[in-house]
């Protein structure tokens, strides 16, 4: 079998997870634990955790995928409007037809329209909107677009550590060099152009480094990027000739006080011609995480800027062999970028249902920096943006030896001791890197606030008793 296969490891949906599906069938069965349920704080999947969707969404992707409801009195004309339009939009005015391979156009002009009100009146083309199945589609497309060469001339991206998961499976597929620069744990996960040009500089003795990929929000550190910071990281690209790759998933989801989501785009055409005209950016949105956290509908868009014209082609032919993305999620996406507007029979509700949501989610951050520095031995830097935690954890070198000697990393045994003792599904920092010698977790924010706090609650209890067991 291909061999980059075996390679490939994405540890939020790894060993743990595989171990909680079969706690929770084991529970089903009846077999006594220590715990009535598995919770799975693993991954950022809003509404498996009880997060509720937004009423208009579902409404008006009801009516797309059961047009006779159109005739129904108890849905809001505004639904129903928006609902026509995206049909006639679609081929024998259906959902279930296929979409232009770069997505239906009329999403894609509103998507534009969005990212124009957006960064301020920065123009944005439709043609260069791309709709994809979540924005992992996005991201792994381009990189397939940049991959090239052999030996020392093998196509180098730079990544983050800690990184999401998605990169690293990503570049073992492609038999891609992974370039890693570390974040700055030390000042809230902060990103440092003198690491950048460390790791960069370390690379290019044996590959060629052509992209640089940057999360903001942060996935799974939780760190929102300051102007001047995004500002450095343009300049650095553009010295260094370097694909940018913003991967902007959580814009909507800030909480701490003093930050401020800012779009690499927009930074880039208000830093003038000489970025804006040369810097290559490509920009990843999904409507899997913000507000919505419609995951399973996989839809999401790509922008690129600056691409040549002839590089576009073949992204654009990259994208036909696919045939389109999703149509339920290229309706949704549609939805996300042009919502319930001022006046509308729906906005109400929608500005109330959106407020609540993400104003739970600050709350969550909150509770969750401040319950875990409780635990001695635990430190949690401030949950800035995104939806998860990234703590350091000190585990007792008797807890080290034992889990080296029988193979696994100290963090997995830590997770996975924590999973049979408690039935919480964290993910090993180890999956996402970190700096040698140190070790971590990432857990979700998502879980209703009572269930959060049991959780935080427990894991303290484990902590506790995991470390006077292994002093």
């Amino acid at each position: 079998m291909n061999p980059t296969v075996k390679k490939v490891e994405y540890a939020v949906r790894g060993p743990i997870v595989t171990r909680a599906m079969e706690l929770e069938k084991e529970l089903s069965e009846g077999v006594k634990k220590p715990f009535s349920e598995v919770i799975k704080a693993n991954i950022g999947d809003a509404h498996a955790m009880g997060q509720q969707p937004i009423t208009f969404f579902r409404q008006v992707l009801a009516l797309c995928s059961y047009p006779q409801l159109l005739n129904d009195s108890t849905f809001p004309e505004d639904a129903k409007s928006r609902a026509r339009r995206f049909l006639q939009s679609c081929g024998g005015n259906s959902i279930g037809a296929y979409s232009n391979s770069q997505g239906i156009e009329y999403v894609r002009q509103n998507v534009a329209r969005y990212i124009k009100q957006r960064d301020g009146g920065v123009p944005c083309d439709p043609d260069d909107i791309y709709l994809t199945t979540g924005a992992s589609d996005g991201i792994v497309t381009i990189l397939k677009l940049l991959v090239c060469g052999e030996g020392a001339t093998r196509t180098g991206v730079m990544i983050s550590i800690p990184q999401y998961p998605l990169y690293s499976a990503a570049l073992a597929e492609l038999d891609a060099v992974q370039i890693n620069y570390y974040l700055n744990e030390e000042k809230c996960w902060s990103l440092d152009i003198g690491e950048l040009q460390r790791a960069l500089d370390e690379a290019r003795s044996h590959c060629n480094p052509r992209a640089l990929c940057i999360i903001n929000p942060g996935n799974p550190t939780g760190q929102v990027q300051s102007r001047r910071c995004i500002e450095d990281v343009i300049r650095f690209a553009a010295k260094e000739r370097l694909f940018l790759m913003a991967d902007e998933v959580y814009q909507d989801n800030v909480y701490a006080d003093g930050c401020q989501f800012h779009s690499f785009k927009k930074v880039l055409f208000e830093m003038g011609p000489e970025y804006s005209n040369t810097v290559e950016l490509a920009s990843f949105h999904s409507t899997s995480k913000c507000y919505m956290g419609e995951c399973g509908f996989r839809g999401g868009y790509l922008e690129v800027v600056n691409m040549d014209g002839e590089v576009k082609d073949q992204l654009t032919k990259l994208e036909s062999v696919r045939l389109c993305s999703p149509v339920p999620g290229q309706a949704l996406m549609d939805l996300v970028v042009n919502p319930p507007q001022p006046g509308e029979p729906s906005y109400d509700n929608f500005i109330k249902e959106r407020t609540a949501t993400l104003s739970a989610l600050a709350e969550k951050a909150k509770l969750t920096e401040r319950m875990l520095n409780t635990v001695e031995g635990i430190r949690c830097n401030p949950v800035q943006g995104a939806m998860y935690s990234f703590p350091r954890i000190t585990i007792p070198e008797k807890a080290v030896k034992e889990a080296v000697d029988n193979g696994h990393k100290p963090d997995m045994f830590y997770c996975m001791t924590l999973l049979e003792e408690t039935g919480i599904c964290l993910v090993p920092g180890s999956g996402f890197g970190q700096k040698d010698g140190t070790y971590h977790f990432r857990m979700t924010i998502l879980p209703p606030a009572d269930k959060l706090k049991v959780l935080l609650s427990k894991l303290k209890e484990f902590h506790q008793k995991f470390t006077k067991q292994y002093a």
